[in-house]
């Protein structure tokens, strides 16, 4: 078995088709080249200056740049990708109202570097959470080209269907090879793991995850990119990042400054100028839908 490959013009229903059998696929081709290089430009001065991993889970020759939503225009672009969101709204439905960028993450795997240990990523949680409720949907998008040589990302297709102590054969593990502009998109639930670069050449990815917008999310997003930063990025963009209320009064609100008693449960967006509706709030998944609808 395989990971199994889709055109970018596949339909939302057929990804999540795969998803569900495979907790795995990949769409090929979704970037250009202008997008790519806009990438690698926006990443390069992190990259030059980030040092490698300091134990085997982060590896010893893998570098690795968080913040991208405060760092690089392309990434929050990738952070809004309507065939992505399109999948997660639909993915995380079951279970919640809205969902949230969860963690970002450029990784560059250098020449030398050794497999990653296998895991699973809703491991974060701890065993909180029944395994019925999927916590996490992750795009690993190919800046590089992926292959088993340059560490391509290890995939145990169809193991988020498993009990948790089993642990996958040899033959059992596939590898998400695709072109660089492609996205490998996968399961909070899959044992995965980075491959072990045999080449002579880096493998450069972006990793962008997401969950239920009632979950804590692994990247603080209100540090990595706080208000002052966030104030010059899209709506649209904010609310992914979780500045605004994920329900009713989840997330809420209160103006440390206001000293006229005005309602204490509002929500983030009122800091940023675009608050309308303070007894409302903005779903993102919805926001981010129907826009992307529109644009068709």
């Amino acid at each position: 078995m395989g990971i199994k490959h889709l055109k970018a013009n596949s339909s939302i229903e057929e990804i999540l088709e795969v998803i569900e059998q495979d907790a795995g696929v990949i769409i090929d081709n979704l970037l250009d080249k202008n997008q790519l290089k806009n990438i690698v430009e926006d990443l390069k001065p992190y990259l030059v200056k980030t040092k490698e991993g300091q134990d085997d889970f982060t590896g010893f020759k893998t570098k690795r740049v968080g913040a991208l939503m405060a760092r690089s225009a392309e990434c929050q672009n990738l952070a809004l990708n309507p065939i992505i969101n399109e999948v997660s709204k639909l993915f995380f439905e079951p279970h919640s109202d809205g969902y949230q960028l969860h963690f970002t993450s450029a990784i560059d795997i250098a020449p030398g570097e050794s497999k990653q240990i296998p895991h699973r990523d809703r491991g974060v949680w701890g065993g909180y959470i029944p395994r019925k409720i999927e916590t996490q949907l992750s795009t690993v998008w190919a800046i590089d080209d992926f292959t088993k040589e340059n560490g391509a990302t290890q995939v145990v297709p169809g193991s988020h269907k498993w009990d948790r102590d089993r642990e996958p054969k040899e033959d059992e593990i596939c590898y998400a090879e695709m072109k660089k502009g492609s996205v490998f998109i996968y399961t909070g639930s899959v044992i995965h793991g980075g491959g072990a670069n045999n080449s002579n050449k880096n493998r450069l990815g972006v990793f962008l995850h997401y969950a239920p917008s009632w979950l804590r999310q692994q990247e603080n997003q209100y540090l990595s990119c706080p208000p002052h930063i966030a104030k010059d990025l899209t709506p649209e963009l904010r609310s992914l990042m979780g500045y605004t209320k994920g329900g009713y009064v989840l997330g809420f609100y209160s103006d440390p400054e206001d000293k006229n008693g005005e309602l204490e449960s509002v929500s983030p967006e009122k800091m940023f100028g675009n608050f309308k509706d303070k007894y409302g709030s903005i779903n993102s998944a919805d926001k981010l839908v129907s826009d992307s609808s529109k644009r068709k």
